[in-house]
């Protein structure tokens, strides 16, 4: 069997292990434009932070692709051509494959901004290429703006405040996070940033750049010397459209992780599967569903049975010793009943519907936090739960032992 995956990231490397688990003897190509092992993306940040080596950000251990007995293939997938099943290079490379899985991830988005072609030091901040570049751009005397307040723009800003003499996040959102936290929320996090060094302009955004000045939407100018673009992402997802498979913002997967086409799967942050919190497929370009995605492709793709049937959205994320953590959706159409525990720089918040628990937001003690994630999955029911207790600490004892059991691993 030959087995081939495009991408190197995450969701790729879980691929292999579930490969691995069903099958020893198939072969594994995996196609990567990254001329780098499998690494975290979450923590490029903090190699440019100072706060770990390049090395600590990789996904597996040096010799993970010789003692699988994998090969690497250096290349960008342009063409699947689905009767012969070939997946082709832009170096030209023809590589033949029986199943196939797309981990093809995601690409940062620049829309068209007036002069842009004018500012010399300008960077997205998506792979550690990225990193390095930013890294040798910057000194302890440059003026650095971030175009975007979402995770990659705040995991940027933290990677360069003590690297640098000024950082400056806008967005035109009116509050930092916004595709995660409500207003109450992002203004505990921006609280904190600014306390911690960061300047924000929000409700605003550059309109147009000449050289190092961004002229901004409410008029004013903001003089810089490096400008970081986060924007969002989009998924790669081109080559694999081209097929006539079925896509929307990204490639459609069942719970095999299959998609539309026959021998090929896909898993990362270019599919869209189930949101169990949401009722309807979207993109959830998480670590952790790659991991899990991944894997169950790698299964299913060797003959194996295994499904993915509980995805959900989800972050853990800190900034300077604030820590927060999301999952699941925040109905705010009166559907879901929200019930509330809030300090001066801290808040939990759970959403329930139906007596589950299908979404929450916590900034400030994320200890054991897991457990709500687990509530959600589990879809475990909260009729009879002292919700107040549940609240206060992150623990399995409201429950009955039979559910505490078998949620622990043990008999039932």
């Amino acid at each position: 069997m030959r087995y081939v995956i495009i991408g190197g990231g995450a969701a790729a490397v879980s691929c292999i292990d579930g490969i691995r688990s069903r099958d020893q003897e198939g072969s594994i190509t995996v196609i990567s434009k990254e001329a780098h092992p499998a690494y975290f993306r979450p923590l490029i940040s903090y190699y440019l932070e100072g706060k770990s080596k390049k090395d600590n950000i990789y996904c597996r251990r040096e010799s993970f692709y010789q003692d699988h007995h994998v090969k690497t293939v250096l290349g960008e997938a342009v063409t699947i051509d689905t009767n012969d099943k070939i997946v082709a290079l832009n170096n030209g490379e023809m590589i033949p494959y029986d199943k196939l899985c797309v981990c093809s991830g995601s690409s940062p988005f620049v829309p068209p901004m007036a002069g842009l072609e004018s500012v010399e030091k300008k960077f997205t901040f998506l792979t550690i290429d990225d990193a390095f570049a930013i890294e040798q751009a910057v000194d302890e005397n440059s003026r650095v703006l971030i175009v975007g307040a979402g995770l990659i723009g705040l995991k940027c800003a933290e990677g360069l405040r003590d690297r640098v003499g000024s950082v400056t996040v806008c967005d035109l959102a009116p509050r930092v996070l916004s595709s995660i936290l409500d207003d109450d929320c992002a203004s505990i996090v921006q609280k904190h940033l600014e306390g911690c060094g960061i300047t924000f302009s929000l409700s605003n955004t550059a309109e147009r750049f000449e050289g190092n000045l961004a002229l901004m939407k409410d008029g004013s100018v903001i003089d810089f010397d490096v400008l970081v673009l986060a924007l969002g992402v989009r998924a790669n997802i081109g080559f694999f459209k081209d097929t006539g498979g079925a896509c929307n913002r990204a490639i459609l997967v069942n719970n095999s992780m299959e998609t539309s086409v026959e021998g090929i799967y896909a898993a990362g942050d270019c599919v869209e599967q189930e949101d169990i919190t949401f009722g309807a497929k979207r993109v959830m370009a998480l670590l952790p569903n790659a991991n899990i995605g991944g894997y169950t492709a790698g299964v299913n793709m060797a003959g194996g049975e295994q499904l993915f049937d509980n995805a959900l959205p989800m972050n853990s994320i800190g900034f300077w010793g604030l820590h927060m953590m999301t999952a699941g959706t925040y109905a705010n159409d009166g559907s879901a009943e929200m019930i509330e525990e809030k300090g001066e720089d801290s808040v939990k918040r759970f959403f329930i519907r139906d007596n589950k628990l299908i979404g929450f937001i916590i900034i400030g003690d994320v200890k054991s936090a897991g457990i709500y994630t687990n509530l959600i999955r589990t879809r475990a029911d909260l009729s009879d739960i002292d919700l107040g207790l549940l609240m206060k600490k992150a623990t399995l004892l409201p429950f009955g032992e039979i559910y505490r059991r078998k949620t622990l691993g043990g008999v039932v």
